[in-house]
């Protein structure tokens, strides 16, 4: 697998990562039988892939039209993402996205899957950040369908974590989950770090030569 796929792929389990989403989809579905609670991470993870789809293809349309060029975007998301990162090493999880307790739920169970669980418990302002960050940086067809095909992966992931959410939770615990939350603040740093540089690199070429 090319690297700068896994590279995408990682970035987006990290900024992504269903396991956050795993107690607010337990809450959500407790008492419905299995269909429903299936259909709801359809539903989910569906909406996730779209959002992806669509920030890839009009992520830097969108920063042309806010008159935002793509090194500021760059440097900006870079330390957001890196702030993410190190509040996650120190076991506060990711700041960007809300806690249970914080969000509304709809009393309709298919606008709950979309809102609040996937939008923004899921794919929240880092990860859209990110999506733009990538979109912005394509230059043909081949590194789009990159982009898509680590959506396409990290939507899979999601569901897939959704369905099982029950043994995840039984099996890591809240201290489990605490640790892969800091062993992936530590991995995001680096992502964050990297993109950093190449905004910094696209503002100041010559000094970054």
């Amino acid at each position: 697998m090319d690297t700068e796929l896994i590279k995408i792929i990682l970035a987006f389990v990290v900024l992504i990562n269903p396991f956050s989403a795993l107690g607010l989809f337990l809450n959500l579905t407790k008492g419905y039988p299995a269909k429903d609670r299936q259909k709801v991470a359809q539903i989910a993870c569906v909406t996730v892939f779209i959002g992806i789809v669509f920030f890839t293809i009009l992520g830097e349309s969108l920063l042309k039209v806010l008159g935002i060029s793509v090194g500021s975007f760059q440097v900006a998301g870079g330390i957001l993402v890196f702030l993410i990162a190190i509040n996650m090493m120190n076991g506060g999880g990711n700041p960007v996205k809300p806690n249970e307790e914080e969000v509304e739920v709809s009393s309709s169970l298919t606008a709950s899957a979309v809102v609040p669980l996937a939008i923004p418990m899921m794919i929240g302002p880092g990860g859209i950040s990110t999506v733009i960050i990538y979109s912005s940086q394509v230059k043909g067809v081949f590194e789009v369908g990159m982009i898509l095909a680590a959506g396409l992966c990290i939507s899979v992931f999601c569901y897939a974590s959704l369905m099982a959410a029950g043994k995840i939770s039984r099996f890591l615990g809240d201290t489990g989950l605490n640790i892969l939350s800091r062993i992936m603040g530590m991995l995001l740093a680096a992502v964050a770090i990297e993109i950093l540089i190449n905004g910094l690199r696209t503002l100041f070429p010559q000094l970054m030569s």
